[in-house]
């Protein structure tokens, strides 16, 4: 654990520009880092083409404390954009492998893969989010979550100006001792940042912090 808070906070302070897709502009970095009630999680990315990125990904899952390194791929399947609006379908996988050290006398490791789809649409004033997930760890764990959310900018902002969101979450994870969790939250977006904060109705702590470059 203390390794993989160290690979965070190194990324943070490295890294100076953002947007919140899982595909960026051809040639773009993109650096996600994400904390909720199942895992702190960090994500570094690069896209060749608009079309798909690639990258190297560390998650700390909360729910049997096991990390989770390696590749992980996005795909762009369908993108829908109208004068006013914007849609995508994504494909996201990733294989390597998880730690577990919960009983420290009998550390294991196990390959491990995920995958899952997410589906966004969103104009300057109404946002849709739904993704899912399913995790394949071997002995170590196997899981399957999904979120959905919707939100609402209570101004449009100008190009280069702050814009902010008001947002509800809604975390689904049939393993959990509370399988559904609603999370308010709020997202600030200027140029390439992108910062989320909230706190879910059990008092966990969402914060999501995202720059490209």
């Amino acid at each position: 654990m203390r390794l993989f808070q160290t690979l965070i906070c190194i990324a943070l302070l490295g890294t100076a520009n953002a947007v919140a897709r899982p595909v960026s502009y051809s040639g773009g970095w993109t650096v996600m880092q994400m904390n909720d009630m199942e895992a702190l999680s960090l994500h570094v990315h690069y896209s060749p083409a608009v079309k798909y990125s690639l990258g190297y990904r560390a998650e700390y899952r909360r729910n049997k404390n096991w990390q989770f390194h390696g590749v992980q791929m996005n795909y762009l399947v369908k993108r829908l954009n109208k004068p006013a609006s914007q849609a995508n379908f994504y494909l996201k996988s990733g294989a390597g492998f998880a730690y577990s050290d919960y009983r420290r006398f009998d550390a294991k490791v196990e390959p491990a893969a995920f995958a899952g789809v997410a589906l966004d649409w969103e104009d300057r004033r109404y946002f849709v989010l739904y993704e899912n997930r399913a995790y394949h760890a071997g002995e170590i764990d196997k899981a399957f979550s999904q979120k959905a959310r919707v939100g609402i900018a209570p101004y449009k902002g100008d190009y280069g100006a702050l814009h902010t969101w008001l947002m509800l979450q809604v975390d689904h994870n049939p393993k959990a001792g509370d399988e559904v969790v609603f999370t308010p939250l709020l997202r600030f977006f200027k140029s390439e940042y992108l910062v989320e904060a909230g706190v879910s109705e059990n008092g966990d702590i969402l914060f999501n912090w995202i720059v490209r470059f």
